[in-house]
């Protein structure tokens, strides 16, 4: 039997095997070709033919659909050669349902594993990118058994990097590349304080979600305010030390530096932090 569609087969296999959408709570980790034969027999599928693209088209489907379950089992049932090597596990939409699969498990030895050691075009950086962070901030957080802070953070993505496998090296700055932070620089000149609408639009130009966006320029307007505030300290020292401020002017009664026309004088910061979300 042949099946023209992903969705043929699922409605196929409901039929012909209602356990492979109803099985057990847990996620099972994907067969490796060093797993012992008689301990997990793999799922065979009577009377179905299918190619290596239309099984990769079923990974893409259930992957899309978060259906992690009913993935890994699908993946458990696909047959594996000696060496783990053919036109099926060789497709990258294989690969990435696994590494999903993997991830979603808890199995990060074999998330890394996948990642590390197959190449992925650039339209799965993204997700297999954030799943690389996520499952070593996990790991970190679980270790030191507290969360992870933006330093934290940090410090666990300096450790390990991102693998060449899934990253085109193209320079980032916690996963911001340098034209995105270009963009976000230049409307927060124009505005710090974008409303949903501008949001859902630099999302859209930077590839961004909004909340992303949100998140940076609120982080943003956090270190401006606080370097307005370091400013404002030093000068108030410098003025109650009887000294002129460094901008030329003279020291209000509040004791903040006040430039030659009148105006308070206050710094922005003009650079972007690693920290930024």
């Amino acid at each position: 039997m042949v099946f023209r569609s992903p969705l043929d087969f699922l409605s196929a296999s409901r039929l012909l095997l209602p356990h492979f959408a109803d099985g057990p709570p847990h996620l099972p980790r994907s067969r490796s070709p060093e797993d012992p034969q008689a301990a997990a027999p793999p799922l065979t599928l009577p009377g179905l033919c299918f190619s290596a693209t239309q099984i990769a088209s079923v990974c893409e489907t259930l992957e899309e659909t978060g259906d992690i379950e009913r993935l890994a089992r699908f993946l458990w049932s696909l047959p594996v050669t000696a060496d783990g090597r053919d036109s099926i596990s060789e497709h990258e939409s294989v690969r990435r349902a696994r590494a999903v699969v993997a991830f979603h498990s808890g199995s990060f030895r074999e998330l890394y594993r996948i990642l590390e050691t197959h190449r992925f075009t650039r339209t799965s950086h993204g997700k297999l990118q954030a799943m690389w962070l996520e499952a070593h901030y996990r790991e970190a957080e679980k270790l030191r058994g507290r969360p992870l802070g933006p330093v934290d953070k940090y410090r666990v993505r300096k450790k390990f990097p991102l693998p060449r496998t899934i990253w085109d090296g193209e320079q980032k700055t916690h996963c911001f590349k340098e034209r995105t932070r270009g963009l976000l620089r230049e409307w927060y000149l124009q505005d710090p304080y974008p409303n949903p609408g501008k949001k859902r639009e630099l999302a859209h130009a930077t590839g961004l979600t909004p909340t992303q966006v949100g998140n940076w320029f609120k982080n943003r307007r956090q270190r401006d305010r606080a370097a307005a505030a370091k400013n404002r300290l030093q000068h108030h020292r410098v003025c109650t030390d009887g000294s002129r401020p460094p901008s030329g002017g003279d020291c209000s009664p509040d004791g903040s530096a006040e430039r030659a026309d009148g105006e308070t004088f206050l710094s922005v910061t003009d650079s972007d932090s690693d920290l930024d979300v």
